[in-house]
């Protein structure tokens, strides 16, 4: 699986704009290929950048995520993120691996 992050730095382009999330949303909802979309609003920052949000597409393949960003609604949902955060946003690829407890657990030494 792979994913587009979208990290949005906190400023004022973000604070005055982020009423526009709602539309920002649907566009990306209607990109072809989306799995799933998680958003994390950042509470406390320990070390790093300034983030106010990251959000998460999920989508098949590299592939797929990139034919998503190239699409009408990938290019609208950029073109109003840029203008949400006057440009002050990461945004990157990722390979995404994740494991639940139960099955970590399966592996653990047992103690003693």
């Amino acid at each position: 699986m792979h994913k587009l992050v979208i990290l949005i730095e906190s400023s004022e382009e973000w604070q005055a704009a982020e009423g526009f999330w709602p539309e920002f949303l649907h566009l990306v909802e209607g990109m072809p290929g989306l799995r799933r979309e998680t958003t994390s609003r950042v509470e406390r920052r320990l070390l790093g950048a300034n983030y106010a949000l990251a959000h998460e597409l999920f989508f098949d393949t590299l592939a797929d995520a990139e034919t998503a960003m190239t699409s009408s609604n990938g290019r609208l949902a950029g073109s109003l993120l840029q203008r949400m955060t006057g440009g002050k946003l990461a945004l990157f690829f990722a390979d995404h691996k994740e494991d639940d407890l139960e099955n970590i657990l399966k592996y653990r030494k047992p103690e003693g």
